[in-house]
């Protein structure tokens, strides 16, 4: 699978596991990537798994949220993200 590689900057993208890091690979590619990224996780992993992985995931901004929720039909709160709040919030917005 060939993905951006600057949303694995972190990461050494050869090593990249794309069976073993699921949520990793789908979160990174729906909050950062490019509409030809989204379109080879599409083609890899196939839209039910995408929705079963990212139902699951904890850490979803709330830009992505709203896209998922609309490509997916499903409603927000169904998202684990949406009911799970963080245990270490951010700063102060002044």
């Amino acid at each position: 699978m060939e993905l951006s590689k600057v949303l694995f900057w972190d990461t050494d993208y050869d090593r990249i596991d794309w069976d073993k890091n699921v949520r990793y690979v789908m979160e990174r590619v729906v909050m950062y990537g490019q509409i030809a990224d989204w379109n080879a996780i599409r083609a890899y992993y196939g839209l039910e798994r995408i929705r079963a992985e990212l139902l699951q995931s904890r850490d979803l901004d709330p830009k992505t949220l709203s896209f998922l929720s609309c490509i997916f039909e499903i409603p927000k709160e169904q998202f684990r993200c949406y009911n799970t709040i963080q245990s270490n919030p951010g700063h102060w917005v002044y």
